[in-house]
């Protein structure tokens, strides 16, 4: 008990250690958590220190602990898709599924069989295996790189839809091969019932998911009861679907997620924020856990050195280079997806959780069937998974930007309101080159920002429909300056745990916490302002002429400085760093200005040249040590004008 309890504390330790580091340094978090699960187990264990051992820890539990985590994973992908992103890219969506599966299965065999050197029932096994790419490593990809709309939801479509396909394919070689070995049958007794199976499945897990869709609206189920009763139901449904067939399972919940999604349950959304918790605990744990069991001595047909690992990584660089682009040129030949599109679809191809689970499972099987090469599957799928990562995902944003198919480079600002504060705010972020999107429900109060040449958008911020027809990935922070404070509150809260709670902001100071009658400061955004302005004074301030000054910190001239030459009454709103980062000045803290930065405040109308000639020239003492800035233009600024 105590070395199952080390076990897990240890797997949870690297995994979200790993998934920390990768958000601070933007290296792909499946890489580290692949080589720390495989440091802290084959490497230590060949000096004889192994400190992570899972199937000495959990023994016959590990397999089935990987098998409902993956199935987890799989329903999680599923609740991301959404049919009405179909409309736009259905086309591409369902030619990688329809065309795609076979026309890699295909090609995969060939390189496997040629190439590889493996004998033909495995070759044909492993080449189903290889057409999942994984949501478990493509979804963590698309979050780290900021890449454009079409092709992101075609790979995370692919991922997921692909992922119970390829389960299917390497169960239908498997059964044939066993039928065909031990009985002495044919592929007419195999394939009928396997494709019976997964049907079945199909609707067992649309089933379960339009249980769910009645009962939890109509109150059968109480609020604290709807994570543990779903959870509990897609554990069911797996295991239920895995006594019809083999792998059936992932079948089910991945049609489960998907049927939920699209039927637009209300009271689901409140559970999203714990299930992409969940989803990156299991992430984690399982890729700790499956690198870890490896052993070092079980792998040495991987040395390229030999023959055998020779043609073994030759076939790695096939699968690079040969068998995913012809799958993906072949798939969308005549499609309506652009050339820089279908090549970038062509690299990215990361493998992950589902092909070592399932590779690990038919390899003993095959070998229990005479097939000798079915022991190398387990070493060959963790160096698929680990080639295809590290190729992937450290050259996804290079691969991105050369075909032109990366989002906006610099972090950009999305504002719910269209007010003339907020256009004002806009236009001064625009001609910055900072990404800007105004997003208003009323065409008439986006007029001015139309007008003014600003990228807007006309729908409700908090609808559904609005993620899949706007890119939010180019947004780092969110401004909520609508006249409702309330309705500031809300869309600060729905849009928090995805951008993150430090990163969305509103007009206002926050409440005192004794205050009863106030929207509490957990429920709202920061506050933007070190003096926590109101909407209404905000407003009030730019029919006064306020404006919004841009000025540029430097070595010689420093944050006090920029301070002298602001009027006195000037507050502070953000800090804009050298790679676009946006700080925000609020009323509970401050970021500390560096040379480089620069800052945007919200000013009062410039001075009479008089005032400002007698203000200057009672600091010329303390400023003639410094000299002058290059860089500081405060009074660029326009004059303003009237919304």
């Amino acid at each position: 008990m105590e070395s199952q309890a080390l076990t897990i504390a240890l797997v949870g330790v690297l995994g979200i250690g790993a998934q920390w580091v990768a958000w601070r340094t933007g290296w792909p978090a499946i890489v580290l958590m692949l080589a720390a699960g495989f440091i802290v187990g084959p490497i230590f264990g060949y000096f004889g220190y192994r400190l992570l051992d899972p199937e000495g820890a959990f023994g016959e539990l590990l397999e089935p602990m990987v098998a409902i985590g993956v199935a987890l994973i799989l329903f999680e992908g599923g609740l991301s898709l959404d049919f009405r992103e179909l409309k736009k890219y259905g086309g591409g969506v369902w030619r990688l599924v329809l065309i795609g599966a076979p026309v890699g299965w295909f090609i995969g065999s060939l390189a496997a069989y040629y190439i590889a050197g493996l004998v033909w029932p495995v070759a044909i096994l492993f080449a189903g295996i290889l057409i999942v790419t994984g949501p478990t490593v493509v979804i963590p990809l698309l979050r780290q790189s900021a890449v454009q709309q079409r092709p992101a939801a075609l790979l995370r479509w692919e991922a997921i839809v692909n992922d119970p396909i390829g389960a299917l394919c390497a169960v239908i070689a498997y059964e044939y091969f066993r039928v065909t070995v031990q009985d002495g049958g044919t592929a007419f007794e195999v394939v009928p019932w396997i494709a019976g199976a997964a049907i079945a499945s199909g609707v067992i897990g649309w089933g379960a998911a339009k249980a769910i869709a009645w009962s939890f609206p109509r109150g059968y189920v109480p609020e604290y009861l709807k994570v543990p009763v779903l959870l509990v139901a897609v554990v069911g449904v797996f295991v239920l679907c895995n006594k019809i067939e083999h792998e059936a399972g992932l079948v089910a919940v991945t049609v489960m997620g998907i049927a939920l999604a699209n039927m637009h349950v209300s009271s689901l959304r409140s559970i999203h924020p714990f299930k992409q918790n969940i989803a990156v605990l299991l992430v984690s744990g399982i890729f700790i856990l499956l690198s870890a069991s490896l052993d070092l001595t079980e792998l040495t047909y991987l040395n390229p050195l030999t023959q055998s690992g020779f043609r073994l990584y030759m076939f790695l660089l096939a699968l690079l280079f040969l068998v995913r682009p012809l799958t993906i040129l072949i798939s969308l030949l005549g499609s309506s997806v652009p050339w820089n599109e279908r090549l970038f679809l062509a690299w990215i191809a990361p493998r992950g959780i589902v092909l070592v689970a399932i590779s690990g499972l038919f390899a003993l099987r095959m070998n229990e069937l005479g097939y000798g090469d079915g022991s190398i599957l387990i070493g060959l799928s963790f160096a698929v998974v680990v080639v295809t990562i590290v190729a992937h995902g450290f050259t996804v944003n290079m691969v991105a930007k050369l075909l032109g198919v990366k989002g906006a480079s610099r972090p950009g600002l999305l504002i719910a309101g269209a007010t003339p504060w907020t256009i004002a705010l806009a236009e001064r972020l625009h001609k910055l080159d900072t990404p800007v999107m105004i997003v208003d429900s009323s065409w008439q109060r986006l007029k001015p920002a139309r007008s003014a040449g600003l990228p807007t958008y006309h729908g409700e911020i908090l609808n559904e429909a609005t993620e899949h027809n706007l890119d939010l990935t180019p947004f780092q922070s969110l401004v909520a300056a609508t006249d409702n404070e309330a309705y500031n509150a809300l869309v600060c809260a729905e849009f928090a745990p995805e951008i993150g709670t430090d990163k969305v902001y509103q007009l206002g100071e926050g409440a005192d916490e004794d205050d009863h009658r106030a929207i509490p400061a957990s429920l709202r955004g920061r506050a933007l302002f070190s003096s926590g302005w109101g909407v209404d004074e905000v407003q009030q301030r730019q029919s006064e002429g306020w404006v919004f000054r841009h000025t540029k910190l430097s070595e010689q001239f420093v944050l006090e400085d920029a301070l002298n030459t602001l009027p006195e009454s000037a507050d502070m709103l953000m800090l804009m760093k050298p790679d676009g980062e946006l700080q925000f000045f609020t009323h509970a803290a401050a970021p500390e200005p560096q040379p480089g930065d620069a800052i945007i405040s919200f000013s009062p109308p410039r001075e009479k040249s008089e005032e400002r000639i007698a203000k200057q020239s009672a600091k010329k003492t303390e400023k003639a040590k410094r000299g002058p800035n290059p860089d500081s233009d405060p009074d660029s600024d326009p004059e303003p004008q009237p919304a």
